[in-house]
């Protein structure tokens, strides 16, 4: 195993997790909801592992105007909510690759239950080297993937390579904004041995030469501090049948408030980048 399939896997065994499925339906049940009648809005509160969940991902996807016959890539889909959303609200064709196997196979399942299979596909597959032909997608995501990817450089000549001229890429993640230590762990790593920061000058120099033109760079930092406080404060009362905190464990709380104080600390911050490929 080479250096970058050893990162690789050491990401992908961060995120297993063999009872999350069982945890999902379970949480499901108890807030009243049949499976057999599940509606998209019912997974909001658990399937968008990022920070800001489904509004955050209703900004992005505003930013990018899609259209019903584009074909889209969500590049480190999780267990697939912004896909589902793109597919259902939007209309489009998503195809979504990760490297954890639990992930996509809840991703897959959830996608049937919500009758969106036909819009909707995954695979289990390294965003360093996509299963897909050149210039295949209309516009691409990647929310919160790439602060576990080392070579950021080899991540966005490949998200370039399957996109076609002109695509846009929506980018969202945890950003680095001073040389401060990050305290760990947080929702994307144990350690510091898988979490690899940029700083925002650092991602337009990368998307640059990767082939594209930066458009719009929005820190969300505000926004962030809003929802970890917001979320903390629900969780003071117990945790709701169905949240984020199913995915992250028992060290929910923990990673919250390591990310909230860096954010605070002006250590790190979410960044939202839009870019359109070249050409």
């Amino acid at each position: 195993m080479n250096q970058v399939e050893q990162l690789e896997n050491n990401v992908s065994q961060h995120y297993t997790d063999a009872n999350l499925m069982t945890r999902i339906f379970e949480g499901l049940e108890a807030a009243g909801i049949v499976l057999n009648e599940l509606q998209l809005s019912d997974l909001a509160p658990v399937d968008e592992f990022h920070i800001g969940g489904r509004e955050a991902t209703e900004y992005a996807i505003s930013k990018m105007d899609l259209k019903p016959s584009d074909h889209v890539a969500d590049i480190g889909c999780g267990i697939g909510g912004a896909s589902r959303y793109i597919g259902s609200e939007i209309g489009c064709q998503v195809s979504g690759i990760d490297l954890t196997p639990e992930y996509i196979a809840i991703a897959r399942a959830l996608t049937e239950l919500t009758s969106l299979n036909e819009k909707v596909d995954f695979e289990v597959a390294s965003a360093l080297q996509m299963p897909y032909e050149d210039e295949t997608f209309d516009a691409a995501i990647t929310f919160h993937m790439a602060m576990n990817v080392k070579d950021r450089a080899g991540l966005y000549r490949e998200a370039a390579r399957v996109m076609k001229p002109g695509a846009t890429f929506c980018i969202y993640d945890v950003m680095k904004k001073s040389e401060e230590e990050l305290s760990f762990p947080v929702p994307w790593a144990q350690t510091p041995a898988t979490s690899h920061l940029v700083t925002p000058k650092e991602m337009r120099e990368l998307l640059n030469d990767a082939g594209f033109e930066v458009c719009e760079v929005s820190d969300r930092g505000a926004f962030a501090i809003n929802f970890f406080n917001q979320t903390l404060s629900r969780g003071a009362q117990g945790p709701a049948p169905l949240g984020i905190h199913l995915v992250l464990g028992d060290s929910a709380k923990e990673k919250f408030l390591n990310t909230l104080q860096g954010i605070e600390r002006g250590c790190i911050s979410p960044v939202q980048i839009i870019a359109r490929k070249n050409g």
